[in-house]
């Protein structure tokens, strides 16, 4: 099955109902083997068009997952990212703010973290934290230190979306493309990994009695991602809302999302001038001697 990623974008403007945005959808893949095989080829051609980007230094490449707790991000990075070059990628994982971090403005600790022209940044959840958590905890604002009228109920989260969407205007006009995902999973599913991650010794590592704490509060999270997808999803900068329950093809679509960007770019290989194509030339007969 041919994946259509436009089916998963959604569009400026639009608001959004994640009801009506499934959790599953029927898999581009057959079988296992032919998922391995299908997601080979995509990190096989990832992996030259990282190249590609990489010599032409002409464009960053912005990539944000977002998702509740178990939803396939790590997964989701590490699969699909295997074929590409360290030195093209940097993976941030963006946990509770430091007492710097709290002491600028909640744009800062992830502006620092901006990939460079040529290269791919990847957030494990970002600045949308500050739209989403802290949307659920409006207590957590009052640890940041805002002066009172920055802390209007009425006025602050519209405020921050559109400090998020002028901050990606202005990342998109100076050559960044960015690429946002949220991994939407079924409140079902999150309870099964749970479990799996209890019962295999090997992932308790991966849960915290606050996972529990924070999944009683599936409904309010809902209602934050709904609003920030609405409000931030753009032309140049469009929210694509993955479905997750299916890790696998979660991988598959993500990955073609990467794909579709990448081979919108124009990009080429750096051409040498004459003077270097002599040098070149020079150097090439005192290497054959």
């Amino acid at each position: 099955m041919k994946i259509k990623t436009q089916d998963f974008r959604v569009p400026a403007g639009n608001t959004v109902d994640l009801a009506q945005w499934p959790t599953r959808v029927k898999p581009a893949y057959a079988s296992k083997k032919q998922y391995h095989k299908r997601l080979d080829e995509q990190v096989e051609e990832l992996s030259s068009l990282q190249r590609l980007h990489y010599a032409s230094n002409r464009y960053a490449v912005l990539l944000i997952f977002q998702g509740m707790d178990a939803a396939g991000k790590d997964g989701a990075i590490r699969q699909i990212m295997s074929g590409v070059n360290p030195q093209g990628c940097q993976v941030f994982s963006f946990k509770e703010p430091s007492a710097e971090e709290r002491d600028h403005d909640f744009l800062w600790r992830t502006t620092c973290r901006l990939p460079e022209r040529g290269r791919i940044g990847i957030f494990n959840r970002s600045y949308y934290e500050e739209v989403l958590i802290v949307r659920v905890h409006p207590e957590l604002l009052r640890g940041q230190g805002l002066p009172d009228d920055a802390l209007d109920e009425a006025t602050i989260w519209k405020e921050r979306y559109r400090s998020i969407v002028d901050l990606e205007a202005h990342l998109h006009r100076n050559g960044t493309r960015i690429i946002k995902v949220f991994l939407h999973q079924s409140e079902d599913e999150q309870r099964q990994r749970f479990l799996a991650r209890i019962d295999s010794p090997e992932k308790n590592w991966k849960f915290g009695g606050a996972d529990i704490e924070e999944r009683k509060l599936w409904t309010d999270y809902m209602k934050a991602y709904e609003a920030c997808l609405s409000a931030t999803s753009t032309a140049d900068a469009p929210w694509y809302v993955v479905p997750a329950d299916d890790k696998k093809n979660a991988r598959l679509i993500i990955s073609e999302i990467m794909l579709d960007v990448f081979n919108g770019l124009k990009m080429t290989f750096p051409k040498p001038t004459a003077k270097r194509r002599r040098e070149l030339q020079v150097i090439r007969k005192t290497l054959v001697k």
